[in-house]
């Protein structure tokens, strides 16, 4: 079982292409993530899919940094 009580420093966000994806991200972003990337869309045969990577920024020098 993983256990989620730490933020994560990568998320990747997948669904359908609606407000409640946008929501998603938008919640996210109000936690402090940034997004990494442009999104990528695809169409399953019934409805567009989305995909957003976002990254929780870290200070430089703190716990899991390369330097």
């Amino acid at each position: 079982m993983s256990d989620f009580t730490k933020p994560l420093g990568y998320r990747l966000i997948t669904g359908p292409d609606d407000a409640e994806f946008c929501a998603r991200v938008s919640a996210l972003l109000d936690q402090g993530y940034r997004l990494h990337g442009s999104p990528a869309l695809t169409f399953d045969g019934e409805r567009v899919i989305a995909a957003q990577a976002l990254v929780l920024p870290r200070p430089a020098g703190s716990a899991g940094s390369a330097e």
